[in-house]
């Protein structure tokens, strides 16, 4: 078995690394010794690496299935400007291509072949079986399962992969799964005794905050005004919806482009160009735009309407400040983008339909609740959440009004759910609280209750979120196939008044609005030459927010940051030059540390994490003579 120290020095020399991220080296070990593995690691985490680089030192071939054609494009120029053999073979390819492709894998000349999955015929099942195969590497491998939020019908034939290749190892990688997608992915591949590795879905140093929506645009306008030059994406649920949007932010001097698949192939692929070369600083787009893009300083995530999972949210907001430098994640939300999504999904197959339902109805859940928002999706993909507050969300940054009473509003809810014995879900709970004469309800004779009527000034929305909001806190909890609510010990306490509840006040939330019209034709929306005026920056959206110091790259100082701005100067002109976007110069996280550190040697700038011998070989001696010139 090759050694890790091997592979150590093969990602110096080609990645300019010299450390590894949480989990990496324990997926590439499981390479190196032939094993099986599921890696979960959540957007940002360098799982391409996991599988590369192992490549690379085998000098044998592995083969990744991609579901992107774009991303395997992208994923193949980075390796080839490293020097690193690779090819992809997809329906991009003409004839002599495809040809010049094949014999190269016969001949073994590439470390990595990328492969969309629906390449697996026959034909190509048997090709594969008379050349030297390595391993199997399968990206976005929640697409296998029915339970993930993007199954994909393709995928299910790869189970196939370890029936005909039962000496090949197969390692899967996604960034979002929870624990049944996980264990679905297992059973679906077939996988032996696999490595399960799932990383830290807690990222600090993203701020989360979920707001309901004003009028249609409106806030989003706003929001992105208010951070002028910064990296940015919006993700809309309509294609009409980004281009309207896209042509407001325009209108307004925002360096902005849309993206959607109904676009063509060119003009997608120069929108992301043009972004990925920093001369855009902001995406509008549906769920199409994002896989693969390796922007490490996006400064913010802004979602204009709901999006239709959990999963969606966590992988699209993850694409902001890869760099570990803060940034936002902003949801606007309205009760109609779940119907908007509900008849989306109506179309789909019964049984898809209902799990996506399922999913949709757990992001409105996250919409609604007001609970620390980073200690929710951690749970939601399993993992165990230790830690009193976040300090990196609307709630736990105290951005939300408490109820005065909320102990008492508390134990009010908590003894109507002892008061009708613990055997009942939260609407007929609601229904009792608000006095509503159902025939459950006096069926059951809960009409006599003490607690009959008892918060009969509310309204079922607002206390459906305060049960919510309870059973995000631990006070209760839902049980069995009926959802039925239960006390728990610390519900107990909070009844005995010997600790005390939180509520947060959402009437404000769910307060009728009027309606506004909406123009039928997307092209008079599309002339609206004017915007919204601001108003005075009172938002909760620019509010300092706290994080500890020791999870966030402490910021340059002024000579450094000076520096820092002439060194990305240098790299867009060299990434003009070779054609290539920007982050495959050097990334921010690199340049950050040469203006930190000032180079002025080979020697001294080999040290800088990021930089390899072949990435000086090509830029090297360029940045130390700007290093040397700048005196700073």
């Amino acid at each position: 078995m090759e050694s890790l120290e091997s592979l150590l020095a093969i990602i110096e020399k080609y990645w300019g690394y010299k450390s590894l991220r949480p989990l990496q080296r324990e997926a590439m070990e499981a390479s190196l010794a032939g094993r099986d593995s599921l890696a979960v690691l959540p957007t940002g985490g360098g799982k391409s690496l996991c599988y590369q680089a192992p490549a690379v030192l085998s000098g044998r071939l592995t083969v990744v299935v991609s579901p992107l054609i774009a991303l395997m494009k992208d994923q193949v120029d980075r390796l080839l400007s490293r020097g690193i053999s690779a090819a992809f073979l997809n329906s991009t390819l003409d004839p002599a291509d495809r040809r010049r492709v094949i014999n190269g894998i016969s001949r073994n000349e590439y470390r990595l072949i990328f492969v969309a999955p629906e390449r697996f015929d026959e034909w190509f099942y048997h090709f594969l079986q008379n050349v030297d195969v390595r391993s199997f590497a399968i990206d976005e491998a929640h697409c296998i399962s029915h339970w993930g939020h993007d199954f994909r019908a393709d995928y299910r034939q790869l189970g196939e992969l370890k029936r005909r290749f039962p000496q090949v190892s197969v390692h899967a990688f996604t960034a979002t799964a929870t624990p049944r997608v996980r264990d679905d992915i297992i059973a679906q591949l077939g996988l032996v005794e696999p490595a399960v590795l799932v990383g830290d879905f807690f990222r600090p140093n993203l701020t989360y905050r979920v707001l309901r929506r004003r009028g249609e645009f409106q806030d989003v306008i706003e929001a992105v005004r208010r951070r002028p030059g910064k990296a940015g994406i919006v993700y809309c649920i309509r294609r009409a919806d980004v281009d309207d949007l896209t042509s407001l932010l325009v209108s307004a001097g925002v360096r902005a482009v849309g993206y959607h698949a109904g676009m063509g192939d060119i003009e997608r692929t120069e929108a992301q160009d043009a972004f990925a070369a920093r001369k855009i600083d902001v995406v509008v787009a549906t769920v199409a735009f994002g896989m693969g893009i390796d922007r490490a300083d996006i400064r913010y995530v802004i979602h204009a309407a709901m999006p239709k999972s959990l999963e969606h949210y966590q992988q699209e907001t993850g694409r902001a400040g890869r760099d570990g430098q803060p940034a936002e994640c902003i949801l606007y939300y309205s009760g109609a983008d779940y119907k908007l999504w509900e008849s989306i999904i109506g179309g789909n197959d019964p049984v898809d339909a209902q799990e996506q339902l399922r999913l949709l109805s757990e992001m409105y859940r996250y919409c609604t609740t007001i609970g620390c928002r980073h200690r929710r999706l951690v749970s939601y993909f399993g993992q165990k959440w230790e830690r009193d507050s976040c300090g990196a969300c609307d709630v736990c940054l105290g951005e939300h009004e408490t109820l005065s009473d909320s102990t008492i509003t508390a134990q009010k809810i908590m003894s109507c759910v002892l008061r009708t014995g613990e055997r009942y879900g939260a609407a007929h709970v609601i229904d009792v609280l608000l006095g509503e004469e159902t025939e459950q309800v006096i069926e059951r004779g809960h009409r006599d209750l003490s607690t009959f009527g008892l918060l009969a000034d509310q309204t079922k929305p607002v206390l459906r979120a305060w049960i919510d909001q309870l059973i995000e806190q631990g006070c209760m909890r839902r049980d069995g196939e009926y959802r039925v609510l239960k006390v728990t010990p610390k519900g107990w306490r909070v009844l005995r008044s010997q600790e005390e509840a939180v509520l947060y006040d959402v009437s404000a939330q769910f307060a009728r609005k009027r309606r506004t019209r909406r123009k039928s034709e997307s092209s008079a929306r599309s002339k609206r030459s004017s915007l919204p005026p601001l108003e005075k920056a009172s938002s909760l959206l620019d509010r300092p927010r706290t994080t500890r110091k020791s999870q966030v790259p402490e910021p340059l100082d002024g000579r450094a940051l000076a520096l820092f701005d002439v060194l990305k100067n240098l790299r867009r002109e060299l990434a003009e030059e070779f054609n290539v976007p920007a982050f495959m110069v050097f990334s921010d996280r690199t340049l950050r540390e040469m203006a930190r550190s000032r180079p002025h040697t080979r020697e001294e700038m080999m040290k800088v994490p990021g930089v390899g011998p072949a990435k000086f070989e090509g830029y090297g001696e360029r940045f130390l003579q700007v290093i040397r010139e700048s005196g700073m």
